[in-house]
């Protein structure tokens, strides 16, 4: 079974909370209630524009100039500031956990995830998923990125399975469902938030909670 990372195994929009919360701290004095709702309004704005994006100074300085800081980043840092504070603002989620551990008794599991290996490592570290895969595969690692069919084979490849017998779990209903889909491997749409699927894509099957995946494991 194979899994995207961001959204899937990881809340990350509770991570983009928190990494405001830490900006705030660092960069601002004294605001009020009814404006920290405002600024976090914007700082998610501002991140959902850039998701994927590499580079994470946009996103702050883009922020910085909706509302000028007490206290402003040095902009040759903020990067490394963004790099090396948003993966420690994630955190696992006790039963996804449990349910992974479940899984692997019975299957093979991978994570394919797109960004930046240092970030997505880091992530995975802080929250102890790296080490209960049997691999992972990073797009800016394997040069490849999601929905390409590359990185699909590889993960094959690397698993020794066939794309019949595998499944992938991920949210986003074009990079991760058709992805996996191109190379024949069945998709399991990840909805956490009951969006609406306006797209020609039709998953293997939709899920809400990570509960429903064990329907999907053949236990012996």
């Amino acid at each position: 079974m194979l899994f995207d990372l961001d959204d899937t195994l990881l809340d990350r929009d509770k991570a983009v909370d928190k990494m405001f919360l830490i900006i705030l701290d660092r960069c601002y004095e004294d605001v009020k209630q009814s404006v920290r709702i405002q600024m976090l309004q914007s700082f998610k704005k501002h991140d959902k524009k850039n998701y994927g994006n590499f580079d994470k100074v946009k996103v702050i300085e883009s922020f910085f100039m909706e509302f000028p800081p007490k206290h402003r980043l040095p902009r040759d840092y903020m990067q490394d500031f963004w790099e090396n504070n948003f993966p420690l603002c994630f955190s696992i989620n006790q039963n996804t956990l449990n349910i992974i551990n479940v899984i692997k008794q019975h299957v093979k599991v991978a994570i394919i995830t797109n960004g930046s290996t240092q970030r997505q490592k880091a992530k995975m570290i802080h929250t102890n998923l790296y080490s209960c895969f049997d691999t992972v595969l990073i797009s800016e690692e394997v040069v490849f990125s999601k929905p390409d069919k590359r990185i699909f084979e590889l993960a094959l490849n690397k698993l020794n399975i066939q794309a019949e017998e595998a499944l992938f779990v991920g949210d986003d209903i074009e990079k991760d469902i058709g992805g996996c889909q191109s190379v024949n491997i069945r998709g399991i749409w990840f909805n956490r938030y009951g969006h609406k699927n306006d797209t020609d894509i039709q998953p293997y099957a939709e899920i809400n909670s990570f509960d429903r995946l064990l329907n999907y494991i053949k236990f012996s």
